[in-house]
């Protein structure tokens, strides 16, 4: 039965990192599960503790993920315009255009929100850089806890 559980959460570890580049593919919560999924075999190779610790990394990097666009657009002058407008263009991106919505509809936003606040287009475009960098450094913290959490599983299931 082991054997079994163990290929699943490897399966689930997996899905995680392919999941951490594909923005409409949630990894971070597949790989976590492949954590708890090892957690059933008769070892339980973790502690609580450290179960609730990656609970609680998962949940902030998945956050921030979705903030993080916005601060990348405020951090290169973006107006508040600007910000709003990265986060209703990511929502809107997300249910109008998957997947790639959710990485363009943010810059859109910020680039349309700096337009209505009234900014030229060199600061708009500014905006809905940062934005697409927020979004870029959202994506690699991601694609790092997928690989450290998939680390703790092989080593904890194969060593």
């Amino acid at each position: 039965m082991d054997i079994l559980i163990i290929v699943i959460g490897a399966a689930l570890i997996i899905a995680g990192i392919i999941g951490s580049f594909l923005p409409v593919f949630p990894g971070l919560p597949f790989s976590y599960l492949g954590l708890l999924a090892l957690q059933l075999t008769s070892t339980t190779p973790f502690t609580a503790m450290f179960l609730v610790y990656w609970a609680i990394i998962v949940v902030v990097v998945m956050s921030l993920e979705n903030i993080l666009p916005a601060v990348g657009s405020n951090r290169l002058g973006g107006t508040r315009y600007g910000v709003w407008g990265c986060i209703i263009g990511g929502i809107a991106g997300l249910f109008l255009f998957p997947p790639f919505g959710i990485i363009f509809g943010p810059m859109a936003g910020a680039f349309i929100g700096e337009l209505v606040a009234g900014q030229n287009s060199d600061k708009a475009l500014r905006a809905a850089i940062g934005s697409f960098i927020g979004f870029f450094v959202g994506t690699v913290i991601k694609v790092v806890v997928s690989f450290v959490l998939a680390f703790y599983f092989f080593k904890a299931a194969f060593l």
